[in-house]
């Protein structure tokens, strides 16, 4: 799966940005055996540990729309993207399938996600950078 990876090529370009907001209510309403399909097991089982895993599955599908908007797609890639906590306990963008496909296909070399929610919102941004790459137009 792909990953941001270290900068070992000097400066870098933002080719891509998504932003998405997600109204955490609603979705909580709509979450159904779909909720398969759309997140991975692993993500599954962590916002299950927690004390309201709505929210924390409504700041995923955020992370992953913000993603979809940033490679310039439509909809959602549902598995093709997945958001790891990580032992510093900050959370890490990871591309497959179609996804990665597409980041490679810009020229992303790095992503970044950042995510935050509330009971009743959550939200999401994802950057794409690229060596000394002009930004799509």
């Amino acid at each position: 799966m792909g990953s941001p990876q270290p900068d070992t090529q000097g400066v870098h370009v933002i080719i891509g940005v998504g932003i998405d907001v997600v109204d955490v209510p609603q979705f909580r309403e709509a979450l159904d055996e779909d909720v398969y399909d759309r997140f991975l097991i692993a993500e599954i089982d962590y916002c299950e540990s927690r004390a309201r895993p709505w929210e924390c599955l409504a700041a995923r599908a955020a992370a992953k729309w913000a993603a979809a908007r940033a490679l310039g797609m439509c909809g959602e890639f549902g598995q093709d993207v997945e958001l790891v906590r990580r032992t510093a306990g900050d959370v890490e963008l990871h591309f497959s399938g179609v996804a990665l496909e597409t980041a490679e296909a810009l020229g992303a070399t790095r992503w970044w996600v950042s995510i935050t929610h509330t009971k009743d919102t959550a939200l999401a941004v994802v950057v794409l950078e690229s060596p000394d790459r002009p930004a799509r137009g």
